[in-house]
């Protein structure tokens, strides 16, 4: 398969995360967590280029066209994540066409693993599409109103789900527009295309592939990225 096209929407502000900017942009190692993810994801030989969807006003990349050798585009996302990713779908170039499959990764993903991308796109590519995730190990919980755990959820065959997600160009936009169209926020692509009635590949990934929500994942982040290839 032909390296492959990666977009990564980063136009939130992950109020979670504290601090007195957007997440993404929080130093991890002296460094903006975004330029990890960004570096990272362009050493890739599967990766042919980046789109990067930011939010409207935000110039920090202005002027930016390559990282790692690869270009760098860059568009302006919206007020949801799906907003951001379809922004990032239109960006594309226009070689990059319906049929080609498209990676989606988190911007506060930088500790993604170079074989689990590797082994995404291998056999993501010869099913419709699928993801990074990992199988439930821990005991699922449900809790009240209070707080308080009043079952004990079955586990087997639940995943957390990682990025990056791999879908083709054209039925990715589609379903992402589809799920705008019906008022629908979709919390992964995923999700987009499970609603048009595609069974997405599960593909186990390693579990330090964190996102980085809140301040205590700053300091886990950068101990991982000195560990993790």
């Amino acid at each position: 398969m032909d390296a492959l096209w990666c977009v990564l929407p980063a136009a939130g502000r992950g109020v979670r995360a504290g601090g007195d900017r957007p997440k993404q942009y929080q130093l991890i190692a002296g460094r903006p967590m975004i330029e990890h993810t960004l570096e990272r994801l362009a050493a890739h030989p599967g990766i042919a280029g980046l789109v990067l969807s930011l939010a409207a006003g935000d110039d920090t990349f202005a002027g930016i066209d390559t990282i790692g050798g690869k270009p760098l585009r860059v568009t302006v996302g919206g007020g949801e994540r799906s907003d951001s990713v379809l922004a990032g779908l239109l960006a594309l170039p226009a070689h990059v066409d319906d049929d080609a499959f498209v990676l989606v990764h988190d911007a506060a993903r930088p500790c993604v693993r170079a074989g689990d991308i590797a082994r995404l796109i291998d056999l993501a590519g010869q099913a419709d599409g699928g993801l990074l995730g990992a199988p439930l190990r821990d005991t699922l919980k449900r809790a009240d109103d209070a707080g308080r755990s009043v079952a004990t959820e079955p586990r087997e065959a639940r995943w957390r789900a990682f990025t990056p997600q791999m879908f083709r160009r054209g039925a990715l936009t589609h379903a992402l527009r589809l799920a705008g169209a019906a008022g629908i926020v979709v919390s992964d692509e995923a999700m987009a295309m499970e609603r048009i009635g595609v069974a997405p590949l599960l593909v186990e990934g390693s579990e330090d592939n964190i996102k980085v929500t809140t301040p205590a994942d700053f300091a886990l982040a950068e101990f991982l990225l000195e560990r993790t290839r």
